[in-house]
């Protein structure tokens, strides 16, 4: 027996949900989470980046093709798992787009494409989740520094942000009885093809690299290990927060 088997996964036997799971801190946190032990679905947009992620993670995992502001598209997810796991344990809400308008130039459509699937797509991955989910679960939602702090163009994506911050709160209470603790992890600045490709969002990286006390950014393995310990035991008495995972950009 290896060191690796006589050490507790922290996920053993654990059915976990990862939406956004085919790149950045999806991507890394499904394979933390099959390290740990668990089984994953994993969910993208794109079917050429999802068939990719799984040949990355390489075992314990599926992926089904979806995009989370579509209704019909969660219900596939869910009849998926239910067809071939018949339970959920672990929830990790994580797909979201982000995009730079200023106010003033801010259009119906960006509002409702950033709120769809920010927003609205936060809270039907959960809410459709719920008739698989075993009390005593876990889930995790996505959130961000932006919940907290104003940014010069990015009032949409920050407000849907404080959103899902909410959404932890009031879902804490919601899901009490049922022993479902809720929690919101907060990335800062994090090295991640969407902060890589989104126009506009390299000098707002520069702008931070002067104000993180760390000095540098964060990689999606630093946020995918505290979701891990979201997710696991280690955190049974932890419910409702917000945990920044940020180099201390929030915190000053």
């Amino acid at each position: 027996m290896t060191q690796d088997e006589l050490i507790k996964k922290r996920l053993e036997r654990k059915i976990a949900v990862i939406t956004g799971g085919n790149s950045g801190i999806g991507l890394a946190t499904a394979q933390r989470f099959v390290q740990e032990g668990a089984f994953v679905f994993i969910t993208g947009r794109r079917q050429d980046e999802l068939d990719k992620a799984v040949k990355q993670i390489g075992r314990n995992v599926m992926g089904v093709q979806g995009d989370v502001s579509n209704p019909a598209d969660l219900d596939r997810l869910y009849e998926t798992i239910k067809q071939q796991k018949g339970r959920i344990d672990v929830l990790f809400a994580n797909a979201g787009v982000g995009g730079f308008i200023p106010l003033g130039s801010i259009t119906e459509s960006h509002f409702d494409k950033i709120f769809s699937i920010n927003v609205k797509g936060q809270l039907f991955t959960v809410q459709k989740a719920l008739p698989l989910f075993q009390d005593g679960g876990s889930i995790i939602l996505t959130a961000s520094v932006g919940g907290s702090k104003g940014v010069e163009a990015l009032s949409v994506y920050n407000a849907t942000k404080a959103a899902i911050r909410s959404f932890a709160r009031s879902w804490t209470v919601d899901l009490k009885h049922r022993k479902i603790r809720v929690n919101a992890v907060s990335p800062g600045a994090i090295d991640t093809p969407m902060t890589r490709t989104t126009e506009g969002s390299q000098e707002l990286i520069r702008h931070f690299l002067r104000t993180i006390p760390m000095e540098r950014m964060g990689g999606p393995d630093e946020v995918a290990k505290a979701v891990v310990f979201l997710a696991s035991d280690d955190s049974s008495y932890i419910t409702g927060i917000e945990l920044f995972v940020d180099g201390g950009l929030a915190q000053i």
